[in-house]
């Protein structure tokens, strides 16, 4: 694989992944554009490594918590086209994002006062029509959207709790609150900074509270360590009780599932982006150094940092690594002390990834996800995964880490710039030697 030489204004060095600005990732997301069905479905994961079409897009409606991240990657694509240019050599010239984002997007706007599945995921949902308010910061319909949606998770809080519901259960005395809510707070932010409706702000602030308080592990607790989380907290919605702290996509109740530890890194750091309390930098910074420091020694990022070696495999999850990767970096944006030390974990844990998950031949920028191992869905694309693989690179370059001028934002290594499907010996050959055996093994 070949690399960008990243310089820091110290004498350390780290190594961008030319993948992240390869002119296969506008090849990949143009195509799947193109033959979204009509009426609208979106993108979540692929099909598995051990069928006859691997890594070939399943849609669903737009109902499903994951819809709003292909739109979201449209825009990301538009924002790396201002960023860079539109070239031959780095492909954004092959298509209007912007345009196809607006396009994609329209399909969850039913959704703003019609939704049965969506639940707190409301925020996720609304991140196409964040991204719309940046180009145009007077777009009604994107104003509308981020209201409408900050307004549904708001309904979802209770004071009692100090929380907002996640999942919805049968038993309306179980609150029940997961770590992924995090990042759907910004939802709430945003609504806030288009009304000045302090509530908003108020409950963000709430569920981050409660959140660092019940979520997170104390140093030495069951077998993990300072800084690790739980997955699923279950409160009792009349008295604001913790019944029970669980997993539900993590190995057991005890461990420390990856993603989940990844969410809670980007959405600490996310909410002392907005607040400036020290309390929120701390709890990021502890949920990245637990995160940093159970990395296995090869640095691929497992689906759970205590699930057994034996029997194997032990998977990876691309979408891990690349969300906790986004979370370094705004980490290192806002910890500014620190920056480097982010800012290189960041860096570290895209070359490994990329070195594993990097597929030419996939529909999906990346495979290895894991969407849900208790469910045995795993070896696969995710959406997210791809999203926050693109916005990794857009960030590198604001960021100046990756500079435009100097990587011209595109990759020079051709063997893995073959389209999907190809038959380039070259680009064959680079895909077998980082898919043999199609999973991570420690």
């Amino acid at each position: 694989m070949a690399f960008l030489l990243l310089v820091f204004c110290t004498t350390a060095l780290a190594a961008i992944p030319n993948e992240l600005f390869s002119p296969l990732i506008p090849q990949k997301i143009a195509n799947t554009a193109k033959s979204l069905p009509f009426p609208i479905q979106y993108p979540q994961y692929t099909t598995t490594w051990n069928v006859s079409n691997p890594g070939h897009w399943l849609n669903f409606i737009p109902d499903t918590w994951t819809s709003g991240f292909f739109p979201t990657s449209l825009y990301a694509l538009n924002t790396r086209k201002a960023l860079c240019g539109a070239t031959e050599a780095n492909g954004l010239q092959i298509a209007d994002w912007l345009t196809l984002g607006r396009s994609t997007s329209s399909g969850l706007i039913p959704l703003e006062h019609n939704n049965t599945n969506l639940q707190h995921d409301v925020g996720f949902v609304s991140f196409p029509f964040s991204e719309e308010l940046l180009v145009n910061p007077q777009n009604q319909t994107a104003k509308d959207a981020i209201n409408a949606f900050a307004t549904d998770l708001a309904a979802r809080f209770s004071s009692i709790v100090g929380c907002t519901r996640s999942w919805n259960t049968a038993d309306p005395t179980d609150f029940t609150v997961i770590i992924d809510n995090m990042m759907n707070l910004e939802v709430l932010w945003a609504s806030y900074a288009l009304t000045g409706n302090e509530t908003l702000k108020n409950i963000a602030n709430s569920h981050a509270n409660t959140t660092m308080i019940n979520h997170f592990r104390e140093d030495g607790e069951q077998i993990t360590s300072l800084g690790s989380t739980w997955h699923v907290v279950e409160y009792n919605s009349t008295s604001g009780q913790v019944i029970r702290k669980r997993t539900s996509q993590g190995f057991s109740d005890s461990s420390t599932w990856s993603r989940g530890q990844a969410w809670g890194l980007y959405g600490f750091a996310n909410m002392y982006k907005h607040t400036q309390n020290l309390d929120y930098l701390q709890t990021a910074q502890r949920a990245a150094t637990y995160f940093l420091d159970n990395m296995p020694s090869d640095g691929i990022v497992p689906w759970d940092f205590n699930a057994p070696l034996v029997p194997p495999p032990r998977p990876a999850d691309s979408s891990a690594a690349t969300i906790a990767a986004n979370g370094l970096l705004l980490l290192a944006q806002v910890d500014t002390p620190q920056a480097e030390k982010w800012s290189n974990a960041a860096i570290q844990i895209l070359q490994n990834i990329t070195t594993l998950a990097w597929d030419p031949s996939w529909q999906s920028l990346l495979s290895n996800g894991t969407v849900n191992w208790p469910a045995n869905n795993f070896l696969t694309g995710i959406v997210y995964g791809d999203y926050y693989y693109i916005k990794a690179g857009n960030t590198l370059v604001e960021m100046g880490l990756a500079n435009a001028s100097i990587s011209g934002c595109n990759a020079s290594d051709t063997s893995s710039t073959s389209p999907p499907g190809a038959s380039s010996t070259g680009a064959m050959k680079n895909t077998a030697s980082r898919h043999a055996p199609p999973f991570y093994l420690m």
